[in-house]
């Protein structure tokens, strides 16, 4: 038996329990094979195996009754030592583990500074957790779900099982020394309060949060959210690029390399969007450079996509845009310009 299988808890009580479902069968089966009664014979069996010495209920008077008894003395006394001896480390090594991994955890978190806070572990925190640790961005999760928090613990990722809307647990996060805290929850009261209770905590404290309806964008940016991302929202551009220009769509965010290339835009502060120029945006009629001295800097053109399928790279700043064209823009900030022309808001931007 490997030393690795004898480490198991687990293992070792389940195999205790196999062991003495088996011998206990195997002594019945013997007592009732020489003509006890089913219930007499797991009677004697029982109190055997468990050495209780009640006294037989038939007397044990043959040479194959002692030799049952015999066995079934050595086999059930030395299975419940070792069941025992199983169950107490399964209880011991199931609660040490408990101890020391949360105050280790906390130690760790303990010494952390600069670092992200994750509130919620569904499937956009999980997402957000595996992209920021991917980038050695150091986060914490806080999660009140117990399965949640067993598959954040199990992919490596520092957290606290705690109610995120707790000030006290984002206290222990380390909200005070934490950069920025992303609150992705998917219950729009949760991240509109956990919000106003981080931003009172660290007023320098960038805060993303999620918005499931539109109509709460505005109370977390009131509560003091610095971004506010709208999953369906942002679900909508995207579908919309995909039918709208395919080919380029699936050149910019498809390749591994083109992700890899935005991440690294993002690393720098900028980001790269396609908007559509409306009938009725400003922007129809305007030249590329007017385009970019009404950004002020903010952003530059990098493409236009005319609505027949010609693709202009590197457009020249006499270039016109059309309705219905599509324009990659790639910029720092910018939003309110943006949102001038093309009545576009910014992915995961705060339009003011």
């Amino acid at each position: 038996m490997s030393s690795r299988f004898m480490a198991s808890p687990i293992r070792n009580l389940a195999l205790g329990v196999v062991y003495m479902l088996v011998v206990m069968a195997v002594a019945v089966a013997a007592y009732v094979a020489v003509g006890w009664r089913f219930g007499d014979a797991l009677y004697m069996v029982i109190i055997t195996v468990y050495t209780v010495g009640y006294g037989e209920t038939i007397p044990i008077d043959t040479p194959l009754l002692r030799a049952i008894t015999i066995t079934t003395i050595v086999l059930g006394c030395t299975g419940m030592i070792y069941l025992t001896g199983a169950l107490v480390q399964f209880i011991t090594v199931d609660r040490l583990n408990s101890i020391f991994g949360t105050n280790r955890m906390n130690t760790q978190i303990d010494r952390l500074s600069n670092h992200v806070i994750i509130c919620g572990f569904g499937r956009l925190g999980a997402m957000l957790a595996q992209e920021l640790s991917a980038a050695d961005v150091p986060i914490v999760v806080l999660e009140k779900s117990e399965t949640a928090i067993e598959l954040a613990r199990d992919l490596g990722h520092l957290c606290i099982h705690t109610d995120a809307t707790d000030e006290e647990a984002l206290r222990a996060a380390g909200i005070l020394r934490a950069r920025t805290l992303a609150t992705v929850l998917s219950n729009d009261a949760a991240n509109v309060f956990i919000t106003l209770s981080a931003r009172s905590l660290n007023p320098g404290l960038e805060i993303i949060a999620r918005g499931e309806l539109p109509s709460t964008e505005s109370k977390l940016l009131q509560a003091g959210a610095n971004k506010v991302v709208l999953p369906a929202h942002i679900g909508a551009e995207r579908i919309a690029e995909l039918i709208l220009y395919s080919k380029t769509a699936a050149l910019i965010r498809g390749s591994v390399q083109m992700r890899e290339f935005e991440r690294n835009l993002l690393a720098l502060g900028l980001d790269m969007e396609i908007v559509v120029a409306a009938p009725e945006s400003p922007v129809v009629g305007m030249t590329v450079d007017m385009i970019e001295h009404h950004g002020e800097g903010g952003f530059l053109v990098i493409q236009v996509n005319r609505k027949t399928g010609e693709a202009i790279a590197r457009p020249g700043k006499d270039l016109v845009i059309e309705p219905g064209d599509g324009v990659f823009v790639l910029g720092r900030g910018g939003a309110q310009a943006l949102s001038d022309l093309f009545g576009h808001r910014p992915r995961g931007g705060r339009v003011p």
